[in-house]
């Protein structure tokens, strides 16, 4: 845990203020480095993994000023930094990440520039979770249907699961006793990777495929995307299921 950070916290106790994750990179452009911190405050002491009042700090390496966003969800669990360039434009950007600490494995990503001393948002997960979603409808012999708003469609056969498992919802015969539906749910995981080994990061996104209830877990729905022009976008998908 790092000591406070030299900021003047505003509307909070700056007792229960600590910080959370720091890295120093140049992220405006200017070719000399900035101090990046994620601050938060611990309520309920410093050993508590719960945090809220998540808030991003730049202090510009030029002239120290300070520069801070605060992301609407801004409480969870292990907030952390990733810095590095995700455009394209030779300059760094921050991702926020912070789990949820829900049973559904949930996280929260923001991804900002930072160009001219000024933050923009270029990634947000409620963003993220609007346009990826699906419907996951089991069908007879022992397969399940994934089919999403982006027209992709997978099957998954799900026989890996066991007689027990399969017996409750199928008969003799290999047919459905009665209607079931899954669901995908929201992004669970987000990862920064550089696919093509040009510095460029690109983004690794992840949702798991839920059956009958949340912990019947049927595999993931695995999102490549990079950025194009104003958006990521994607460029891969596949589905894959727990052996």
């Amino acid at each position: 845990m790092y000591n406070l950070c030299p900021y003047k916290f505003r509307n909070m106790d700056s007792g229960n203020i600590y910080v959370l994750d720091f890295k120093r990179k140049d992220i405006n452009g200017d070719f000399i480095e900035d101090n990046i911190f994620l601050i938060g405050q611990k309520s309920f002491g410093i050993e508590s993994p719960y945090v809220d009042n998540i808030t991003l700090i730049v202090q510009d390496g030029k002239s120290n000023e300070f520069f801070s966003i605060t992301p609407k969800q801004n409480s969870g669990y292990n907030p952390r930094l990733f810095v590095g360039d995700f455009t394209g434009d030779k300059k760094s950007d921050i991702l926020i990440s912070i789990d949820s600490g829900g049973s559904g494995g949930l996280a929260y990503y923001y991804i900002y520039s930072f160009i001219n001393n000024t933050f923009i948002k270029i990634f947000d997960y409620e963003e993220f979770n609007k346009k990826y979603n699906y419907k996951v409808i089991y069908i007879d012999f022992y397969q399940v249907i994934v089919s999403g708003s982006n027209s992709q469609r997978y099957t998954i056969d799900i026989k890996y699961k066991g007689k027990e498992y399969l017996s409750e919802i199928y008969d003799s015969n290999g047919k459905l006793k009665e209607p079931i539906e899954g669901w995908v749910n929201p992004l669970g995981g987000l990862y920064p990777v550089d696919f093509d080994g040009d510095g460029i990061f690109d983004l690794y996104a992840m949702q798991r495929i839920a059956g009958r209830y949340n912990a019947d877990a049927l595999g993931y729905v695995q999102t490549s995307l990079k950025w194009k022009e104003k958006d990521f976008t994607p460029f891969f998908q596949t589905v894959g299921i727990f052996g």
